[in-house]
């Protein structure tokens, strides 16, 4: 199989179909646009739970990894509050690579308000490189979003740009080769877009703006995203590419590489139902979270991008395009 998130086809015959037994506390469970599970666990009060794996070996992995958990848990619209986290290690691994992946891991959760509050570290030479997986946990008191609630006619936002996770992994992995075309200022910028990946302060937002399904942009991009967002739903889309935000940066990366952006891991990004989605955007804005309407749900089953007379359909979501660029 290929690197990256299992295909739409196998998770769903190896992984979905196996999963039989129910229980009634669980009000989300496995499903496709559905990253993160809600409990009702005790009256009144909702827990959100996702789990977060990262092998690659980026220098920058186990802030990636707590990002994309809370993420999830953000939205389902729940409040963030407390991480896990488990590593195995190869048997070269030292104390101190042990250190900086724990401090990258309270760095963020020192800037989301988060407690860290346990993990499982093992060494084994069952892996030759470190994997990480970090499991956010939030709480909610109102009813959870879900893809389930979108309806046909409902405007798709999307938060902030795509692609700016991919952007700032591949300037922090693949510097040397960016600069033998960009100058140094231009990779420090896009190294810096880490700073938008958290989408919690939007998610908070759309939650109060009434918004009833939101889905974390991850890998697969963009596109992947849609498909995702649609198929867990059961609505068709129109989308129209121009109205997607992306930075110039990494467009530039993107070409470089000779890779897509659309196609590209986005974490930071969010995508959002809403019925009155230019009232969205101007919320977020308010909050200084920029936003766009990107296109509508509709009531067959096409899931199709519009690029001025070009006609193009969504397709299975494909592995993530930074997997090609860091081979």
């Amino acid at each position: 199989m290929k690197n990256g998130k299992l295909t739409e086809n196998v998770w769903k015959r190896s992984v979905l179909k196996q999963i039989k037994t129910k229980r009634e506390e669980v009000l989300i469970g496995a499903g496709i646009g559905a990253d993160c599970a809600v409990f009702s666990l005790e009256k009144n009060s909702l827990t959100a739970v996702s789990v977060q794996p990262v092998v690659w070996k980026g220098q920058n992995a186990a802030k990636h990894a707590v990002y994309g958990a809370v993420n999830a848990v953000a939205s389902a619209g729940a409040e963030p509050v407390s991480v896990l986290f488990s590593m195995l290690l190869p048997t070269s691994a030292e104390e101190s690579h042990i250190r900086a992946m724990t401090e990258q891991i309270e760095e963020v959760c020192g800037q989301l308000k988060l407690q860290a509050s346990g993990d499982g570290i093992r060494v084994t030479d069952a892996v030759n490189r470190p994997v990480l997986t970090v499991t956010g946990i939030g709480c909610l008191m109102g009813e959870a979003a879900s893809v389930k609630k979108i309806r046909p006619g409902q405007d798709i936002v999307a938060s902030k740009w795509i692609g700016l996770e991919g952007t700032a992994i591949l300037a922090e992995e693949r510097e040397k080769e960016l600069l033998t075309k960009y100058p140094f200022r231009f990779i420090e910028a896009a190294k810096e877009f880490e700073r938008f990946l958290s989408i919690v302060p939007e998610a908070a937002t759309a939650i109060k703006s009434g918004v009833c399904a939101m889905h974390s942009v991850t890998e697969g991009g963009i596109f992947g995203a849609l498909w995702e967002l649609a198929e867990g739903a059961g609505v068709g889309l129109e989308i129209d590419l121009k109205r997607i935000p992306v930075k110039q940066e990494t467009i530039e990366i993107c070409e470089f590489f000779e890779i897509n952006p659309y196609e590209l891991i986005s974490g930071g990004c969010l995508l959002m139902a809403a019925d009155n989605g230019y009232g969205l955007v101007r919320a977020l804005a308010e909050t200084g979270v920029s936003a766009s309407v990107i296109g509508k749900t509709t009531g067959d089953n096409d899931r199709v991008v519009i690029n001025e007379d070009e006609r193009r359909f969504l397709e299975l979501p494909k592995p993530d395009e930074v997997y090609r660029a860091l081979d």
